[in-house]
Formats: C-alpha cells, structure tokens, sequence
C-alpha cells in the first residue's frame, strides 16, 4: 500500500484555572426565569440541587482575575509543546478556537482584535514569520473545527506541523441571575498536530460536520440580563436549554455514526468517545443514540470518559482538555493506547456539530 499523509497529535497541553467554584458558591443568587420573573417558589438551595441531578455538575473552574483568554491559551501550548518535546519556534501555524476573545475582570465586551491566535503568538514571543495565525469562531466545537481544518492544511501539503487550541473563559459572560450560569466554566486545552506518511491509516481517519442555523441559530446566544432591574446594557450567555437538548440527542448520534462509517469502521471499533462536556445526562443520551442506530442497547464500559463535574462546560477547552487529562493518565480509569480508534465530537452554538474519528 503507497504512503499517505495523515494528521497525527504529537502532544497535548491544558490549563485547569486555579479558582474552584463549588456550587454553593450561587447559594446567595438572585434567579430570575427568562421573562424575567423572579422565581420565589423554589428556594435556591432547591434550584442548586435540581441543577446539580440535571447536568450532574459539581463544581467548575474560573481564571484568576488579572488573566485573560489568550493568557491560558499560551499556557496550554507551551505545556503541549512540552509534551510534543517541540520548539515552540517549529509550529507552522496557530489555529485557536474561541467565542469571546479577550475579556477583562467585570468587563463583558470581548476583545478580538487582534486574534487570539496573534496574541498568543505575541505572548510565547514567536518570532517565525512564517507561523499564520487565526480564529475559529464556531460554538463550543471551535476546537474540532480547528482540527478539521489543521487536517485540511495538512493533507494539502501546505504545512506541516501546527497547534490547535479550544480557550474560553465563560465565567465573565454569564448572567448571575441566569439559573444556567452554573453551568459555565473556564479552560484552555492545545493539541500539537503534525503530518505522517504512512501506509498505514493513522491520527484524524475521517470526519463529519453539520450546522443548522435556519430553525437553530437562535437556541444559544448573547441576549440580556434576566433581572428586569439590571442597569446597564451588557450581554450575556442566553440558552434555551430543553430545545438545544432536544436537537443535540436527536441530530448528533447521526453525524457520529457518518464518521464512524466513512472511516469504514464499526461502532465495536470505537474505544473511546471524547464529547463536548455541556451536561452528562445530554452525553450520556446522545451516547444512547448512537447504540440504538446500531440497534445496541448496553453502553460499553468505560468508552465515554467525562470531566464535566470537576470542570463545568468551558465550550471549545472542553474536549481538548479531556483529551489531555486522558491521555496523561489523569482521569482514573481511563487511558488511550496505540492503535485505538476514537471520537471527537462537539455540538454547540450556531447550531454546529462536528465528529472525527481519530486512530491513536
């Protein structure tokens, strides 16, 4: 068989911030529906408690207040670039997959300009003119696109070796009147890709994509506070959160077994599914769907790691995040070994999807 090129991961990097945020840290917030009524027939400890058997969330992390995005996306890359045993200086491109870019400590307009892939280039001081820079702006699956389209770099032979991050610091957009600020975290988490010749199918085998924003786009947003007194005209996080449900259970399994398929693979193969960690009841029915396309009922042990009730949902840092934790033996019970085929998968605003298969 005549060698190809593939998209191979060399190293993985992370930053879990320092803050802990327990859920008891919201027992003193106003919550307000979204039409702005206050809710005074469930006591908080109540509605904490209710948020707590839905999302199975526990407790999630912030960012210290002098940091910003691009401050933990650079650490994320210097620690991968670490693990890789790479120069920073060797990196062909920087691909970085975010929603908000900069914001600063109680101050909810984002800063963009420049990108933040420019930014962390500044801030790891990389001089090769020759590493392009730029964002991915693409909901929570802001990192899987960014490694579809590392893959698409690649492949092309246009580049060689590059970094694709997922950042986002979600905790100064969220709504502190907003029951769903629970959910939102912070975190950055870096992949190292480089291309390999081999005759030997290996890294990114396939991938599938969807968006659909006609009936969807609307279902997580930037809208206002839900305090009718709230002065000021900010905006915040806004999700509809049983619709979004709704559409991920229903639409993802799909975009998952086309992946699964187009590597020519069975769901039997898969020994690992890393998925955008939004709410672990969601994944686990999303992970229900897919065995019931293949008319399977149990769902095999050990085949969907989760991080999600130490760190919350960071959007696009969520599964490059567990992907690190994992592969550096830092999830009990969970590791990666050569040779196993696994899932990169993310659902989130637009609405966008996007699964890789990825052989280790």
């Amino acid at each position: 068989m005549a060698k190809q090129t593939y998209t191979r991961i060399i190293g993985t990097g992370s930053v879990l911030p320092s803050q802990i945020v327990k859920n008891k840290h919201f027992m003193n917030n106003e919550f307000y529906t979204p039409s702005k009524k206050k809710i005074e027939d469930k006591s908080n400890e109540e509605i904490i408690q209710k948020f707590k058997e839905i999302t199975n969330i526990e407790e999630r992390r912030y960012i210290a207040e002098d940091l910003v995005t691009s401050d933990i996306a650079a650490m994320a890359v210097e620690d991968a670039c670490k693990t890789a045993g790479i120069s920073k200086e060797s990196l062909e491109f920087i691909i970085i997959g975010h929603n908000f870019g900069d914001t600063l400590n109680g101050n909810v307009r984002t800063d963009i300009l420049p990108s933040l892939a420019n930014k962390v280039k500044m801030k790891l001081n990389i001089k090769n003119p020759g590493c392009i820079c730029h964002d991915v702006i693409s909901g929570c699956p802001g990192w899987t696109q960014g490694m579809i389209t590392a893959d698409a770099y690649i492949k092309s032979g246009f580049h060689k070796r590059g970094v694709v991050v997922g950042a986002d610091v979600l905790s100064r957009l969220s709504d502190p009147h907003d029951r769903d600020s629970m959910i939102y975290a912070d975190g950055a988490g870096a992949t190292i890709v480089e291309a390999v010749e081999s005759e030997e199918p290996v890294g990114i085998l396939s991938h599938s994509s969807r968006s659909d924003s006609v009936k969807f786009a609307n279902l997580l947003t930037l809208g206002e506070s839900s305090n009718p007194d709230y002065e000021g005209d900010e905006l915040f996080l806004k999700m509809i959160g049983h619709k979004l449900y709704v559409y991920a259970i229903t639409t993802v399994p799909g975009v998952v077994k086309e992946s699964i398929e187009k590597a020519g693979l069975q769901l039997g193969d898969i020994k690992k599914i890393f998925i955008h960690q939004a709410n672990e009841k969601m994944d686990e029915a999303i992970l229900a769907g897919v065995l019931k396309l293949y008319g399977e009922k149990e769902m095999p042990e050990g085949i969907m790691p989760m991080s999600i009730r130490k760190l919350g949902n960071s959007s696009t840092a969520t599964v490059p995040t567990l992907v690190d934790l994992v592969a550096k033996g830092k999830i009990e019970g969970h590791e990666v070994n050569e040779g196993d085929y696994t899932i990169l998968c993310s659902v989130g605003a637009g609405m966008n999807i996007n699964s890789i298969v990825y052989k280790w």
